[in-house]
């Protein structure tokens, strides 16, 4: 058949709850669709018919039944998954990460990126020993990474995690809050713990920490070691200086893989100090074995809002630079 040939199909719904949810608010899902694929939707209370051009068709109908994937798994449909699911589609990359998906240790649950950012994220963790993943907050870049260490370390591919942030305004600073160093370096942890009782329950997450199976620490206690057997994570890379980088980077061993993530829009570091994670990008980018991942807007992946909070501050911050000029 032609790719120009029209067509149509038929796509049924469980009920009505799952049509609502997939047709979105006033129709708006629908309209997106609609809209990347240049094609006609008859939608009903349990059905949606889609009639167009036979290639614009298959696609509009294979965004379809990722969008009520999403939905059978219990995950909530927002306009950023519709979009990246039918772009995906679109640019002919599979928005089916069926494939891609980490299997960690809390039961019957998978882990899996659900942008096509993210995909290509996770294949390059699955490839390549170091991998760099920079972009704005919400698009997963830590989520994943620990998800794919908790998976390498249930796998017995690897001994250990290591999970590290710089804790960049406690630094010389720490005395003046409460408790001992691992009281107060905690709270610039605390995104590290989150993500790892998504993925295993307590009772074992603290077995593994209190045998060092597992290690979350600040990016000072990392000098002097050589970690072999382990998958390291550097998570907030960018506010890392030039020579945190270099020291961590240097503490890979035989038979690890490490993960650094960093947003270079939030940068915490005092003026006139170089980003560690800036400098590597450059220096590093072209020496074969590392990879570097970008991840947009269009990959954020929390509360919808998310997305349109971002833009708004792009807009206001390229305005400001603007009034300076």
């Amino acid at each position: 058949m032609s790719e120009t040939t029209k067509t149509e199909r038929e796509i049924f719904f469980d009920d009505e709850q799952e049509s609502r949810a997939i047709f979105g608010i006033e129709d708006r899902f629908l309209k997106a669709i609609k809209g990347i694929f240049n094609i006609t939707l008859v939608a009903r209370n349990d059905s949606v018919k889609i009639l167009g051009k036979a290639d614009e068709v298959e696609r509009a109908e294979k965004a379809f039944l990722e969008l009520r994937r999403l939905w059978a798994a219990g995950l909530p449909i927002t306009l950023t998954d519709v979009e990246s699911a039918a772009e995906a589609i679109r640019s002919q990359q599979s928005a089916d990460s069926t494939s891609e998906k980490i299997e960690v240790f809390a039961k019957q649950v998978y882990v899996r990126p659900r942008t096509p950012g993210q995909i290509q994220y996770v294949k390059a963790m699955r490839r390549h020993d170091l991998v760099f993943s920079i972009g704005v907050a919400g698009t997963g870049k830590t989520y994943l990474a620990v998800a794919m260490a908790v998976s390498a370390l249930k796998k017995r591919e690897v001994r250990r995690l290591i999970l590290v942030r710089p804790a960049v305004e406690a630094g010389e600073k720490l005395g003046f809050l409460p408790g001992d160093i691992q009281a107060k370096v905690n709270p610039y942890l605390r995104p590290l713990y989150d993500a790892l009782h998504d993925m295993m329950d307590y009772g074992q997450l603290r077995r593994y920490m209190e045998s060092d199976i597992i290690e979350v620490v600040p990016l000072a206690y990392m000098r002097g070691r050589t970690l072999n057997d382990s998958f390291i994570i550097l998570d907030e890379a960018q506010n890392c200086t030039a020579s945190q980088m270099k020291m961590f980077l240097t503490r890979l061993g035989m038979r690890s893989r490490s993960i650094i993530t960093g947003d270079i829009s939030q940068i915490d570091l005092p003026p006139g100090e170089r980003s560690g994670l800036k400098e590597a990008e450059k220096i590093l980018k072209d020496i074969s074995g590392i990879s570097f991942v970008y991840l947009a807007k269009r990959d954020i992946v929390r509360h919808s809002l998310v997305q349109n909070i971002v833009e708004a501050y792009d807009k206001y911050e390229a305005e400001q630079e603007s009034d300076q000029e």
